[in-house]
């Protein structure tokens, strides 16, 4: 089965206390990577997030956002810096003192000072409300491979496609590589012919022949190729990720077709291996999206 590695899915659970939301996005990615964002009270369970993820895409970039909404999340306590409010204290009142002034400090003066009163705010563990935000991320996750397996369906349409007009193109290599050295054997002995008249040398032909025949020869490439697309065929039908091993094949076929746009000195069979690059090009932008 095609995975790709584009989803998106969305949870949101609701209790008396609480509201819990998560978003899930994954893309493309060479390995498998995590990025949740959550508030720092769920941080502990980071961990149990990305094995339960795990279990279910198993490479691209995961992105998680968590929200959390509703009374009592944190608590909220009052900080008091006594020290530097007694050093305040006694620092306005020797200036007061000192000049000789006649306001007072006032209870105004004191909450108006940041340093000496401020309000700490302390999340609050909850073992239930953890199990929620797991439960949100389970359902999440269960929409993103929804998702992955409705486009990496999309993705085996039209890379098998595409796999079927490469073959294609191969068989009608294949039917092209005989005449090749038939035809640079008439061309050979013409231009012979041209300069020496009917003083020619078959067996000096015969071996010319037998060179270009050597150097000109992609049926090793052309049963490589056949054999690749094969084995394409069968990793398309696995039920495991399967990206990493078609890209290969890609690379290895794409080899396949140079060496013989190099070997086959004839302009149909190049004008073929243009179209065979450009199919490769096409299946491979594709496997870049599976997983």
């Amino acid at each position: 089965m095609v995975m790709s590695m584009t989803g998106f899915g969305r949870s949101k659970k609701n209790t008396d206390s609480f509201s819990v939301s998560v978003e899930i996005k994954t893309v493309n990615h060479r390995f498998s990577e995590f990025y949740i964002r959550m508030p720092r009270q769920f941080n502990k369970i980071e961990d149990r997030i990305k094995k339960k993820l795990s279990s279910f895409i198993h490479r691209g970039r995961i992105e998680v956002y968590v929200t959390v909404e509703g009374e009592g999340i944190v608590n909220r306590k009052v900080l008091v810096d006594w020290n530097l409010l007694d050093h305040y204290v006694q620092a306005i009142a020797s200036i007061k003192q000192k000049y000789v002034l006649e306001h007072g400090l006032s209870l105004q003066d004191l909450l108006s000072r940041e340093d000496i009163i401020s309000i700490e705010e302390e999340e609050t563990g909850d073992e239930e409300l953890e199990q929620i935000v797991l439960e949100a991320v389970e359902e999440a996750a269960g929409s993103v491979i929804q998702m992955r397996k409705a486009e990496g369906s999309a993705l085996e349409k039209d890379i098998g496609s595409h796999l079927h007009i490469f073959e294609g193109l191969v068989a009608a290599i294949t039917e092209l590589a005989p005449s090749v050295v038939r035809m640079y054997r008439e061309k050979l002995t013409k231009r012979i012919h041209e300069f020496v008249g009917d003083q020619v040398d078959e067996a000096r032909i015969l071996t010319e022949v037998a060179i270009f025949a050597d150097k000109a020869d992609i049926n090793e490439e052309l049963t490589r190729l056949n054999s690749h697309i094969k084995q394409f065929g069968k990793i398309l039908t696995l039920n495991e990720p399967i990206g990493r091993k078609l890209d290969f094949l890609l690379q290895e076929m794409n080899r396949e077709v140079n060496t013989i746009g190099s070997k086959a000195n004839d302009s149909e069979i190049a004008r073929v291996v243009v179209e065979m690059k450009s199919i490769l090009e096409k299946m491979k932008e594709q496997v870049q999206n599976i997983e």
